[in-house]
Formats: C-alpha cells, sequence, structure tokens
C-alpha cells in the first residue's frame, strides 16, 4: 500500500493563481504529520504568466531526489494535463478541474473530476480560491487532516486580518465537502506520524542562514533570476543581525562594495546568477591580487546569455574555475542539498577569511528554489574563522609588510583606522604593496598567490570533519560515479537501485571543485572498472577539469533540458556501463 511514500505534482497557468502555493502549502503539511518533503519547481520567464509546475514527493525514510513520475497529478486546466502526463505514474491519481475533459487517460489510472473553478467562480466568488478548494479536496481523498492545512493558513494569512483567514478556510472546505461526495478508488492515502525535529528551508535561505552564522555584516547585490529572494531575504533580515544590506545599481557595483567591505574588515558577500558573475569577473581578479577575501553566491541557471532565466544548470564551472584575466586563484564549492547549502556557506567564509581569496559557491535553480524538511542547525558545533590580523606587538613593527611572503602565502591584514596601511593594489607589488613589475617579483607572488590553494586543500586541519570529497560504498566497483552539485541526490538514489540489482556502484561525491584533491580523484577512477561522471551541461565541465588536472579518463554523461536528472536515467547510465565492464560468458 502507498501510504505515506508517494510524488504529488501540481501544474496550471499562473495567470489563475496559486500553483506553487498549492504545493508549498502541501509540503508544509505533509511535514507537519510527521513525514520528510522534497520539492521541485518550474515556473515561467515571463511576466505574461504561463505554465508552472511543483513536485512534492513525501516519505517516512530520508530522500535524496524529487522523484520521477508523478504518482498524484493535479490540474489546473487543460494545458497542465497534457504537458506533464507524460510524466504520470500510469497506475496513479489524476485530479483536475471539470471545466476540461483529459483525453489519453492510462486505463490503469483513478481519475477525479472536481468543479474547482466553478465553486471558486460562482459558490465563493474568488477565482483565486481556487487552489484552497483543491487542497481541501486534497485533504479528504487521501486523509491529510484538514485542521493542518487550517493552521497553515491562520499561520500565512493571519497577519492581513480574520476575513482573509475565513476567507481561505471556507475555500478548503467547500474542497472537503466535494471530495466527500465521490467514492475513493485509489490506495494513496496519508497517516499521521509523530513530529520529528525537522525545519522547512529551500537551498537560498539555506545559504542565506549560513552567511549569518558565518558572521557576514555586508551584503551587496542586484536582482537576477534566481538568486534574486537571496537579496530579498538580506534586505530584511541582515540588520537585524547587526549587518548591512545594500541593493545597488548592477553586479559591478555589488562586487565592488562587497570587495570595500571586506578591504575595511567586514565579512562580505554577494549573490548573482551567470550573466551577472560574467560581470564581477574583473573585480574578481582584483581580488585575487589584492588579496581581499570575498564570498559570491551563483546560482546558475540555463545559458549562455540571458538563456532561460528560471531553467536549471550546471554550465557555470568553467566560468568559476577559470573566468579572469591572469592567473587568478580562487576556491569553488558546490552544495547539494539544502542542509549542505548552509554548511558550504559557512565554509566558504571561513576558506575566504583563511585563504584571503574569493570563494564561489555553485548552486543552481532546482537547488535553491527546492524545499527539503533537514534536521535543525547546532550552531554550537559550528566552527568559524576569522581572517589574520596585523598585529605589530605579533607580527613586528619594522614596517608592515602586507604582501609578506610566508609558507602558506597567507599576509597578516591590517584594518583602516589601526596599526599598518596599505593600498588595495591592483598592479602587481612587492612585499609592501608598492606597484612592481620586476620578472622575478612576479613570478615570486603568483606562486605566493597559488600557495594559497595548497592551503585550501588542507582546510580540514582547521575544520575538523569537513570533507571536500566523500566516498560512498564499496573501495572498488563495477561502476563508479563522480557527482557535484544537486544532480548528487539522483546519484545516490539510482546507486542503490542498482546495486539491489546486483551491479556494485561507489559514489565520490565533491564538493570542493577548485582546486581539485587530485590525489582522491585518481585512487577512486583507478579503483572503478568504469567511471561515470553526470552534470547538467553540454560539454562535460567537470569530467574536462578531471581529465585535464589527472590524465584520467572519465564517461562524461550530460543533460541540457533546464531540468534534474531523474534517478531512472542515472540508473540506466549506470546499468550500461556495468554491462560494458561485464565478463563474456
Amino acid at each position: 500500500m502507498p501510504v505515506n511514500e508517494f510524488v504529488v505534482r501540481v501544474g496550471g497557468d499562473t495567470l489563475e493563481g496559486g500553483i506553487i502555493r498549492t504545493g508549498e502549502f502541501l509540503a508544509h503539511a505533509l511535514a507537519r504529520c510527521g513525514l520528510e518533503v522534497f520539492t521541485f519547481r518550474t515556473y515561467p520567464a515571463e511576466i505574461k504568466g504561463g505554465q508552472a509546475m511543483i513536485q512534492v514527493r513525501t516519505s517516512e525514510r530520508p530522500i535524496y531526489s524529487h522523484g520521477d513520475e508523478a504518482d498524484i497529478l493535479i490540474c489546473f486546466d487543460e494545458e497542465a494535463w497534457e504537458i506533464h502526463r507524460h510524466e504520470f505514474n500510469p497506475y496513479g491519481v489524476l485530479i483536475y478541474d471539470s471545466k476540461f475533459e483529459p483525453k489519453n487517460v492510462p486505463g490503469t489510472a483513478t481519475a477525479y473530476g472536481f468543479p474547482f473553478s466553478e465553486i471558486a467562480k460562482v459558490r465563493l466568488r474568488n477565482p483565486l480560491s481556487k487552489n484552497m478548494v483543491i487542497l481541501g479536496a486534497f485533504s479528504a481523498l487521501f486523509g491529510l487532516p484538514r485542521e493542518v492545512f487550517e493552521q497553515l493558513i491562520r499561520d500565512y494569512w493571519g497577519r492581513r486580518g480574520e476575513k482573509v483567514v475565513n476567507a481561505n478556510i471556507t475555500a478548503l472546505n467547500e474542497g472537503v465537502e466535494e471530495a466527500r461526495k465521490i467514492e475513493k478508488r485509489d490506495p494513496y492515502r496519508v497517516e499521521v506520524r509523530p513530529m520529528r525535529d525537522r525545519i522547512i528551508l529551500s537551498g537560498n535561505e539555506a545559504i542565506c542562514y549560513g552567511a549569518i552564522a558565518a558572521g557576514c555584516k555586508v551584503f551587496a547585490g542586484y536582482p537576477i533570476t534566481p538568486a534574486s529572494d537571496i537579496l530579498e531575504w538580506m534586505m530584511e533580515h541582515l540588520p537585524h543581525f547587526g549587518g548591512t544590506p545594500l541593493q545597488v545599481e548592477d553586479e559591478i557595483a555589488a562586487i565592488g562594495a562587497v570587495l570595500g567591505a571586506s578591504f575595511t574588515g567586514a565579512k562580505a558577500m554577494t549573490a548573482t546568477s551567470g550573466p551577472g558573475f560574467s560581470l564581477m569577473t574583473e573585480f574578481l581578479s582584483h581580488a585575487a591580487m589584492a588579496e581581499i577575501p570575498c564570498v559570491i553566491a551563483d546560482i546558475q541557471r540555463a545559458g549562455p546569455s540571458t538563456g532561460m532565466p528560471t531553467k536549471s544548470e550546471q554550465s557555470d564551472l568553467y566560468q568559476a574555475v577559470f573566468g579572469g584575466h591572469g592567473d587568478v586563484p580562487r576556491v569553488v564549492l558546490a552544495p547539494s542539498t539544502v542542509q549542505g547549502c548552509f554548511y558550504v556557506t559557512v565554509h566558504a567564509f571561513n576558506l575566504a577569511e583563511l585563504c584571503q581569496l574569493p570563494v564561489i559557491i555553485l548552486s543552481d535553480q532546482s537547488l535553491a528554489h527546492r524545499t527539503e524538511t533537514i534536521e535543525p542547525i547546532d550552531l554550537s558545533k559550528i566552527i568559524v574563522i576569522d581572517r589574520e590580523v596585523y598585529d605589530p606587538v605579533v607580527h613586528g613593527s619594522d614596517g608592515y609588510r602586507r604582501y609578506l611572503l610566508t609558507e602558506t602565502g597567507v599576509s597578516p591584514m591590517s584594518i583602516p583606522g589601526r596599526p599598518g596601511s596599505y593600498t588595495a593594489e591592483g598592479l602587481e607589488h612587492d612585499e609592501f604593496g608598492h606597484p612592481n613589475w620586476d620578472q622575478e617579483n612576479h613570478m615570486t607572488m603568483t606562486e605566493k598567490r597559488f600557495r594559497k590553494l595548497e592551503l585550501a586543500l588542507r582546510y580540514d586541519e582547521y575544520y575538523p570533519g569537513f570533507q571536500g570529497y566523500r566516498w560512498y560504498g564499496p573501495r572498488q566497483a563495477d561502476v563508479g560515479v563522480i557527482v557535484w552539485g544537486s544532480t548528487a541526490g539522483a546519484v545516490r538514489e539510482a546507486a542503490e537501485l542498482a546495486e539491489r540489482e546486483g551491479i556494485s556502484v561507489a559514489i565520490l561525491h565533491a564538493s570542493m571543485l577548485y582546486p581539485l584533491h587530485k590525489e582522491v580523484i585518481c585512487r577512486f577512477i583507478n579503483s572503478m572498472k568504469q567511471v561515470l561522471l553526470p552534470e547538467l551541461n553540454y560539454t562535460g565541465q567537470f569530467a574536462h577539469l578531471i581529465r585535464g588536472e589527472t590524465g584520467l579518463d572519465v564517461v562524461s554523461y550530460t543533460k541540457v533540458t533546464g531540468v534534474p536528472f531523474k534517478v531512472r536515467e542515472i540508473y540506466e547510465a549506470i546499468e550500461e556501463l556495468a554491462r560494458e565492464t561485464a565478463p563474456v560468458r
């Protein structure tokens, strides 16, 4: 019996209103019933509206991906059915607005038609209440307590007064009563479990909380999909933590403000997407040359150029690793889960401060707007690293050398108004910061700046427990999978499925994409018969990076449809490689 284990997809035109909110309410309601939830959404890029979709997966066990097919498909209109019927479980449940009659419904499926639009427009005289009517019907059909939805309504609309709250509860109840008129013919249902100690966050929200925990005091940004909600969150909440948010005129101004703030001693970051990150690359080079810590969150979307602003891709890796004029050292990190977004952001600030260089966080649209139930974060276990500040008592008072040659490449940084002064020069410079383009000096200073990457690879010495690479599964296997970013969840579930089918699979999950820990990667590749590397870009960017850095080959598997990998797609790729490595009988 599919109890507490199913995927719900909601689709419809945004002009009807409430498509995404329907899924969000459903996700929160399931979480309040003691279940795990995992969501994925897509929406149109045009202001005029268009088809949007949100998918909610729920289970009593840990969830790593948003699921492949929809077990329960809720269609606001006929176009939604035509778009999503190809990803509908043929034994699932279709819930649709009876203003249309769906075609080509599998004979094995269960279909329920409800007059949602009529109820909202005629009975309630409020077309925008259609989503609450639908949630009421869902509540009655699948046993999700109506009281849970009522409390969600009060929590969400309580500030707007009892009139608004009561109107939504009335719409909810109309849906409940309508669903009670029909005979339930499907096996799906919700059984309430004890509440778990969980919170629900999106990836972008987790980045914001991670920045606060790491001590961020300045955020500067310019709106861009899908990173805008980081700016919006920071504008509202950063002042409560003693910080200063800035919405500036463009991305160049944003990174400039971040470097200016960091120069004065404040931990600072910005968030953008591919087009905005392109505009920041000149300042990225300056940050590396002047050795100014900074954090840039690049929430990737499908490109190039404006591309598909509301769709997901992992195609900014080349830009993150190589973008800039000259040799520009930087650290590139990639979270793969909502909880990972929090910790990776903390690590990004720590590495920026420790190594005094730019650190780039590569998230993406699917992870940014995904919501998950996660365990509460124990802030007492978070280690916060601050930059080494110049102190004449400790470092000597015989003339401040900002770019002092050291074993790690990191030099004490002075703060304006305190002992020591210097110019954050973009020209090549000597130890004192004076412009110097002597050949030997340039070689010496370049080596100094790149020694910081060796320090970054030893970050676990400063933050015990940090793993830039996690090895899951056996030490030798038929198929190894190297994965980064939001693709990791689908890979993990696909590997579990393959193991049940008798295929030995190991996973190397990389969260530090640059610098590469070549020893770990080489050991993993050499231990596998075949190695697969799936990523959401056309050219196989991480696969190319690994080949170039290690000389070892991997099988690149790419996808550029704007949506994440399905578990089935990864499993079929693993299965195909396993067949190639199987002995001939």
